[in-house]
Order: structure tokens, then sequence, then C-alpha cells
């Protein structure tokens, strides 16, 4: 197959917060804006250094990216919604563009594997996002601009609780993770979504006309990951493992529900400062 490029573009929207995660997802293969080859290894590789107890999300991001790649001629863009609670793997952005179809249509132009990742949507007046609809349709072009190849990410806190809540009820029953049913909830988000009128995509066509192709839940993380993420900072800060400060570092963050502790309240979110303080300087 002839290698393809993909050139990574994010929509800045108003609430000025940031947070590490999708993007950490591409660092592998976009360094320093230079565009390289997309290889569904590498992009795997990736995806599983950077998520740490997300393999729902891990998998259907995998699959249906390389999908895209794979197809030379698909119908639509593909269009991924993220959901879950903060600190968990997504992305925040800070600043907004002023001129979203313009600039959409500039970059598509130069890049059709453009990717474009719009964050805090549960926020979005829902007026703007019915904007972006015809750029994610079944249609070849928009303005003599084709968008199939693009990839469109969402990402959104919508969903957080009733993630929290089944991902709490499975772990009470003793499942692992991995067996969670996908489509079940899946079809929770967007139904919940669809019909929540605080939320950005209440009553969307985006979701009525099923332009979203896969609802992509993260889940709360437990005791375990955040080890993970405090081992992972001190390894970017070329620090040696400290085991005892790991274990200090945790007995400092958030867990809930407060009788049984089963999931961070902040996700990893936090993590490099709080290691700041049990650190010797």
């Amino acid at each position: 197959m002839k290698s393809e490029k993909i050139l990574v573009l994010f929509v800045l929207l108003p609430i000025v917060t940031v947070e590490t995660g999708v993007f950490d997802f591409f660092s592998g293969i976009f360094d320093n804006d230079k565009l390289r080859p997309f290889n569904s290894t590498d992009f795997e590789k990736d995806l599983r250094m950077s998520l740490y107890g997300q393999n729902i999300a891990l998998n259907t991001i995998l699959k249906a990216v390389t999908w895209l790649m794979k197809d030379p001629d698909p119908p639509k863009p593909l269009v991924l919604s993220l959901h879950g609670p903060t600190g968990v793997g997504k992305t925040y952005i800070t600043k907004i563009i002023a001129q979203l179809k313009a600039w959409i249509y500039g970059n598509v132009s130069s890049f059709p594997r453009s990717i474009f990742i719009f964050d805090e949507m549960d926020k979005m007046n829902p007026h703007l996002i019915e904007t972006i609809k015809p750029f994610l349709d079944y249609m070849l072009h928009v303005d003599r601009v084709s968008f199939n190849h693009a990839i469109f990410l969402f990402l959104s806190q919508a969903g957080a609780n009733m993630i929290n809540e089944v991902a709490l009820d499975s772990w009470r029953k003793g499942k692992e993770r991995d067996q969670m049913n996908t489509q079940r909830m899946e079809t929770l988000l967007y139904q919940g979504i669809f019909n929540d009128k605080n939320s950005g995509f209440w009553h969307s066509s985006l979701i009525d006309e099923h332009l979203v192709d896969h609802f992509v839940p993260f889940l709360p993380l437990e005791r375990k990951h955040l080890k993970q993420c405090v081992l992972a900072e001190m390894t970017s800060l070329n620090i040696t493992h400290d085991y005892d400060v790991m274990d200090s570092v945790l007995k400092d963050m958030p867990f809930f529900p407060p009788e049984e502790e089963a999931f961070s309240l902040k996700g990893c979110k936090t993590l490099h400062n709080k290691l700041g303080l049990h650190m010797k300087l």
C-alpha cells in the first residue's frame, strides 16, 4: 500500500485549560511538525505507551484510524467522539480559532489526511456545532474540497458520570475493565448526551443523522494506573524510579467513592506538581 501522510490540526475552543492526552497518541508519528508516513504498528505502539487502563478506547481508535488509512476512497471523514472524566487521557486546548470554516478549508486543501481536534464539545454552542456538519457528512466535496480522508476528534466530559457509574458497577462485581460491554456503553453515551439539555450535543443533527462514527469511553483510572503515570513522569524528568516517593504521591491523590477509593478523582492530572512536593530537592 502506498504510504500516506497526515497533518494533525487543533481547533481551539474557549475553555482555557491544558492537559496531556490525545496529542501523545500521535507524538511518535509527528515530530516537530514534520510529516511522516502513517505506520499502524508505530501508531499502536504510541497508543500503548501513552494510555493507561484505556484498552477500550485504545482498540477503538487504533482500528478506526487504521481502517480509514487503508481505505483509498472512504465515503465520509472519520468522526470520533471521546468521552470521560478529567485526567484520563484526553487533551484540552487553550485558544479559540475565530475563522473556523476558512481555516478548515485551507488546511484540507493542502493536506487531505488532516486531523481536527475539537475540545470541550459539551460546552460548545450547539449552533456552532451545527456549522461543521457539512464537513462530516457523506458528501464528495464541500465547495470543491473533499474531507473524506480527514479525521475529526471531539473531546468531551459529557457522559463522564455515566461512564463512572458503569465502571464502578463493573469494579464492584470484580470484572476486568476489558470485560465491560462496549456496545451498551456506547449506546448509553450517545443517548445520554443527545438528550442532555446542558450539552452542546443536545438534539444535535451530528448524532441524529449518525455522523459520529464512534463514541469512545475513557474510563476512570485505578490506583495501579496512577502508579504507571507517576513512573512515566519520573522517566520523563530523568529521575530514577523511587517507589517510596510514588507511594507518597498516591497517598496525596483523592479517590472515589470515599468508602472504597476505587478510582482516581483527578485521573493523572496534577501528578506532575504532586511529584514535585515529594521529591528531595
